[in-house]
C-alpha cells in the first residue's frame, strides 16, 4: 500500500537538499569557486588537506550529494580539512576560455591555495572522471604541491575501443564546426551522448523505482541523484576543442605528445603516491582506460583498486561508504605528512642602541614580490 501511495504522491514529494555539508567560499575567480568544508567539532586531525576536483560537465555536489551519501561529509567526519572546486556555469563570454586557462591556471591556483594552508605546502588531490584527467595533466607538469593523487574513474587512454572513443573519431564528428556553431558546448548535447551509452537506462530506473517505491530512504536518494544527473552545465568551447581533438581523437596524453601551456606533459613525472580506482560496470570510463595511468607514472608507491559498481553509484552510495570511502581514507592516512613542528623563535638579547650621527638616507631598489 505504501508503494502505491508514494508513487501517486511522487510528483509533489519535496526534493531532498543536495550539497548541504557546511562550507565557505575560500577563493573565487570568474565563475569558479574553491569551497572549504567546515571542520568537525573535534577539529582537524590530519596534517594534509584534501582537494576534490570534479568534472567540468557535472556539478561538484556529486561528491556532496546528501547526508549519508556525501563523500565530502565522510572525509570531514574522519578529521580531514576538505576543499572542493565548484567550476560554476560558463556564460557566453567564456567560449574562448582555453584548456591552459583552466588546467594550468585555475586548477593550479586552487592547488596552490589549498597547499598554502599547511606548513609543508602540499595537498592530497582527488580527481573524479574528467577532473582526474585534468589533475593528472597538471600534476605531471607541476608536481611540487602534490602529497598524493587519487584518480577516481579518470581516463588517460582514450583510444580504448569504447563507444565514446569510436564516436569522437567518426568523420562526421567535426569538433571545429561544433565549437564554431555553439560557442560553449550545450549540456543537452553532452547529456544525450551519455544517455546513448545506455539507452535502456531510463526504463531500468523506472522498474527499480516501482519495485522500491515503498522505501522512503531509497526515494530520497533516487531524487537526489536525478537532481544532480539533470543539472548539467555547458563547457567552454575552446577548452572542449582541445579536450576532444588532442585527447580523444589523437590520444596524445599517454604517448607524451600533449602539451600544457607549451610544456610537454610526461606522466612519468607524476611521482607522488598514486591510487587509480576503476569500476567493473563503468560504461563511461572503461577500466583499462583509467588503469593505464599506473603503468606510465614515475611514482614508486602506486596502486590500482578495482571495485564492483558503476561510474556514479559506486562513488555516491551507502555501499561506497562501506567499500570505497574507507579504502581512500586508509590511503590518505598512510600518506599523510608527519606533524609539523615549528622551530622556536631565536632569543635576541636587547642592548642599548648606540648613539650615532644620523646616516644619509639611501634609496634601495624595489624588491621583487612573488605571488601565488
Amino acid at each position: 500500500m505504501k508503494r502505491i501511495t508514494n508513487l501517486l504522491t511522487l510528483w509533489k514529494r519535496p526534493k531532498p537538499q543536495v550539497g548541504v555539508t557546511p562550507h565557505e567560499i575560500f577563493w573565487q575567480e570568474n565563475k569558479w569557486k574553491l569551497l572549504r568544508y567546515q571542520a568537525r567539532p573535534e577539529g582537524i586531525s590530519h596534517q594534509t588537506p584534501i582537494l576534490l576536483v570534479p568534472s567540468l560537465i557535472n556539478r561538484h555536489y556529486v561528491l556532496d550529494l546528501m547526508p549519508g551519501k556525501s563523500f565530502a561529509e565522510y572525509l570531514v567526519a574522519q578529521g580531514f580539512d576538505v576543499f572542493c572546486i565548484d567550476w560554476g556555469t560558463p556564460g557566453d563570454e567564456d567560449r574562448y576560455v582555453t584548456f591552459d586557462d583552466l588546467v594550468d591556471g585555475a586548477l593550479g591556483r586552487a592547488i596552490r591555495k589549498v597547499a598554502s594552508t599547511v606548513g609543508h605546502d602540499r595537498t592530497h588531490v582527488l580527481g573524479y572522471c574528467m577532473g582526474g584527467t585534468l589533475a593528472a595533466i597538471h600534476g605531471a607538469v607541476h608536481p611540487e604541491h602534490l602529497q598524493s593523487f587519487v584518480a577516481l574513474a579518470a581516463p588517460v587512454k582514450f583510444n580504448d575501443g569504447s563507444l565514446l572513443s569510436q564516436w569522437t573519431r567518426l568523420k562526421g564528428f567535426d569538433i571545429d564546426a561544433l565549437v564554431a556553431g555553439t560557442g560553449n558546448v550545450p549540456p543537452r548535447l553532452l547529456q544525450s551522448a551519455f544517455q546513448m551509452l545506455r539507452p535502456t537506462l531510463p526504463l531500468q530506473k523506472a522498474v527499480m523505482l516501482i519495485d522500491r517505491a515503498w522505501n522512503d530512504e531509497f526515494l530520497d536518494g533516487h531524487l537526489a541523484l536525478e537532481t544532480w544527473g539533470n543539472d548539467n552545465v555547458a563547457i567552454p568551447g575552446e577548452f572542449y576543442r582541445t579536450y576532444i581533438s588532442e585527447l580523444y581523437q589523437k590520444d596524445a596524453l599517454l604517448p607524451g605528445r600533449f602539451a600544457l601551456k607549451g610544456k610537454k606533459v610526461e606522466l612519468k613525472n607524476l611521482v607522488c603516491p598514486t591510487l587509480a580506482v576503476t569500476f567493473e560496470h563503468d560504461n563511461i570510463v572503461p577500466g583499462p582506460s583509467a588503469a593505464a595511468l599506473i603503468d606510465v607514472i614515475g611514482a614508486k608507491d602506486k596502486q590500482h583498486l578495482h571495485l564492483p559498481g558503476g561510474h556514479v553509484g559506486a562513488v555516491v552510495s551507502k555501499h561506497a561508504a562501506k567499500t570505497l570511502w574507507p579504502q581512500l581514507v586508509a590511503f590518505y592516512e598512510k600518506h599523510d605528512s608527519p606533524p609539523q613542528k615549528r622551530a622556536p623563535l631565536p632569543q635576541v638579547e636587547k642592548k642599548p642602541a648606540p648613539v650615532s650621527k644620523p646616516a644619509k638616507r639611501r634609496t634601495s631598489a624595489p624588491r621583487e614580490v612573488r605571488t601565488r
